[in-house]
C-alpha cells in the first residue's frame, strides 16, 4: 500500500469544495475533522469517483447519502425536483465532481503541482465498499452544521509510488 498523502495537500480539496458549493448557493459551508476512512458506505450511497494523474496519483471520491444526493442534484438542476437518482441527476452530480476537482486542480497549479483529473464515474447502491491503493482521508463537508458530503482523498505523491 502506498504512503498516506501529506496533510498539507488537503486544504486545496476543502477550499475548492466550499467555493463550488457557495457558487451553487449552498452557503454556510465548513469542514469537519479529517480522518482515515475504510471506504465502506453502510447506507444507500451515491459516490462520484474521479481519478488523479500527474504530480499526484490515485482517486478522489465524493460520497453522499441517497437523500443528500437528491438534494444536491436538485440544486445543480436549478431547483428541479429530484425524486430518483436517474441519468439526469447522475449527470448533474458528475458535473459537481468535475467542478470541485477542476477547482482543486487549479489550486494545485498555483502550488506548481501538476494535478490532472479523469472523467467522473458514478456509483449508486447499498453497502458499497471501495478499495484504493492509498489510505483514504475523509473530509466531511457540512452545510448548516449537517454533513452534506464526504470527500475521500486516496492519492499520493507520484514520486512515492
Amino acid at each position: 500500500m502506498a504512503a498516506t498523502l501529506d496533510i498539507k495537500y488537503i486544504n486545496p480539496f476543502i477550499k475548492a469544495t466550499l467555493t463550488v458549493l457557495e457558487m451553487l448557493g449552498m452557503a454556510n459551508g465548513k469542514f469537519g475533522k479529517p480522518s482515515l476512512s475504510d471506504l465502506h458506505f453502510p447506507d444507500t450511497a451515491f459516490l462520484i469517483q474521479v481519478g488523479v494523474t500527474g504530480g499526484m496519483k490515485g482517486q478522489v471520491i465524493l460520497g453522499l447519502t441517497e437523500e443528500k444526493a437528491k438534494h444536491v442534484a436538485s440544486v445543480m438542476m436549478m431547483g428541479m425536483p429530484v425524486n430518483e437518482l436517474d441519468e439526469m441527476a447522475s449527470s448533474a452530480l458528475g458535473e459537481l465532481g468535475n467542478m470541485i476537482m477542476g477547482n482543486t486542480s487549479t489550486i494545485f497549479s498555483t502550488m506548481n503541482i501538476i494535478f490532472d483529473i479523469t472523467p467522473p464515474l458514478s456509483m449508486h447502491g447499498d453497502r458499497l465498499k471501495v478499495k484504493a491503493e492509498s489510505r483514504a482521508i475523509k473530509i466531511p463537508i457540512l452545510i448548516n452544521d449537517e454533513e452534506t458530503l464526504g470527500i475521500y482523498v486516496c492519492i499520493s505523491d507520484s514520486n512515492e509510488v
